[in-house]
């Protein structure tokens, strides 16, 4: 919603502004020069990215659909089946968690937290360490040490049609000169043309500059801006996960681990201290008459 309100502004302001100083949008419109500075864009993309990269920029779009995923809400359920996951560790052992471990889906710890279960990215982190606590084979050092390479490939994967994205919005500009250059020579190669005709034919070229412009820096680098948000807020729910982990690791009691978690998230997701002892608080009840 707010890329569709982001976007309408920009027409507004631009078009908008331009009808008030007196203009007229109908030079405006040249569908072949969009088309030149399209297409150059669309190829230009094509052969700057293997199979990979096509996919996983195009995979991308459905992800914009959503509004706001990782809020507080979903913080407050995440600690919270943390705090479930390691007070049974504590009271039955690692191996208590074994049964919820490997088949989530069918747990009723799990389930009690529909949101984060619908999430496979951090149902698949979770679980996954949540398993190598179990066999007891690694010590805290190596399991932060695996976590961060991971977190570190999860950025690059997500940075792949961030890059892929913004460098056609940088590109774009570029399009526009060449759509306009090609337009003033169409202007020029007319010799018999009136200096009324080619004024405009002239006209009409610079309206190339104009799209590749509006098009770079007003539609394109600005969806590449909020994809990386998105996966910054996606590597943020992670590292609450492995601080809260270590944090249990290394001997804190889990209220005191989910604590650290809470220390993790960004100021505007993160819930109060207050806020998350009543919600581990409910929690704890939960479990206790479970």
């Amino acid at each position: 919603m707010l890329i569709a309100i982001g976007y309408l502004i920009v027409l507004l302001s631009v078009f908008g502004g331009f009808v008030l100083a007196g203009g007229h949008l109908g030079p405006l419109f040249q569908p072949f020069e969009l088309l030149m500075i399209g297409g150059a864009g669309l190829g230009a993309f094509i052969a700057a990215n293997n199979g990979k990269a096509l996919k996983a920029s195009f995979r991308i779009f459905s992800r914009l659909r959503r509004s706001k995923k990782y809020d507080k809400a979903l913080y407050l359920e995440l600690m919270a089946l943390q705090y479930k996951i390691l007070a049974k560790i504590r009271r039955d052992g690692m191996l208590g968690i074994e049964r919820d471990i490997d088949n989530p889906q069918e747990s009723a710890l799990f389930n009690e937290h529909p949101r984060v279960l619908a999430d496979p990215m951090i149902m698949a982190f979770l679980t996954d360490y949540l398993r190598l606590m179990v066999s007891g084979s690694m010590d805290p050092m190596e399991i932060d040490e695996l976590m961060l390479h991971e977190i570190e490939a999860f950025e690059q994967e997500a940075h792949v049609p961030i890059d892929a994205i913004h460098k056609v919005g940088d590109a774009m500009p570029a399009f526009g000169i060449v759509a306009a250059v090609m337009g003033v020579v169409k202007a020029l190669s007319a010799a018999d043309a009136s200096p009324d005709q080619l004024g405009t034919m002239i006209a009409h070229a610079l309206v190339g500059t104009f799209l590749g412009i509006l098009l770079g820096y007003g539609f394109i680098l600005p969806l590449s801006s909020r994809i990386e948000r998105q996966a910054k807020e996606a590597e943020k729910m992670l590292q609450c996960i492995r601080v809260t982990l270590l944090a249990s690791l290394h001997g804190y009691a889990p209220q005191l681990a989910v604590e650290f978690g809470r220390k993790a998230v960004h100021t505007a997701d993160r819930p109060g201290f207050s806020e998350l002892e009543e919600y581990v608080r409910e929690s704890k009840a939960g479990v206790g008459s479970a």
